[in-house]
């Protein structure tokens, strides 16, 4: 995929409904992005990240546009929406889930545990070993999701319900649902490349 991909396929969108709707999704990933990156501490970094966002927002929006997600779109915020479960998803069904389907470039779930505050995110296997396996944000985990960094973080089985999750922003504050987080910009990405169709696989392969 090349840089200019993005500015190729905003021309040719089969409706004026699809223009309106990239439109409004750049807006929201630009607004989300900017307030972020008023906190990064690094010009160096800050210079480069600007350098490269526009890409990454055009191909975030593009991708959204064209996918087949299946949840509303809410493209005032960027975010989709679904209904949210009453507790947390659990790691009961993982069993030797990720010891048969370790592959390079899978888009999983994770459950991520702080202080009061429960919520499902979004990560991609970046490497692989005997027994274990790495994710590209969240570090280290054994075949069994448990995090090997002494993170608050467990891996759960990719699922309708697990993904559902992660791509609508879902946690729980002392268990109970709490208001929706909205992703990045990075989750928005590998949320708009998840194989729905086989989620053991990634998109790609």
């Amino acid at each position: 995929m090349t840089a200019s991909e993005p500015h190729q396929q905003t021309n040719i969108w089969q409706s004026d409904a699809q223009r309106v709707l990239y439109a409004q999704l750049c807006n929201a990933f630009y607004a989300r992005e900017i307030a972020r990156l008023v906190t990064e501490p690094s010009e160096q970094r800050l210079r480069a990240i600007l350098k490269s966002l526009p890409y990454y927002i055009e191909r975030a929006a593009t991708r959204v546009v064209n996918g087949t997600a299946p949840f509303v779109l809410d493209p005032q915020n960027g975010s989709w929406l679904d209904k949210q479960k009453a507790k947390p998803p659990t790691q009961n069904d993982l069993a030797d889930f990720y010891s048969l389907n370790k592959k390079l470039g899978l888009i999983v779930p994770l459950l991520v545990n702080n202080t009061n505050l429960t919520r499902v995110a979004i990560d991609s296997i970046d490497q692989v070993s005997d027994n274990k396996l790495h994710c590209n944000e969240h570090g280290w985990f054994d075949y069994q999701g448990r995090g090997l960094e002494g993170q608050n973080t467990v891996l759960l089985k990719p699922s309708k319900a697990t993904m559902t999750a992660a791509c609508c922003g879902h946690q729980w504050r002392f268990s109970k649902r709490s208001t929706p987080r909205i992703l990045s910009l990075r989750e928005m990405l590998l949320a708009s490349n998840i194989n729905w169709r086989n989620l053991k696989r990634p998109l790609c392969s």
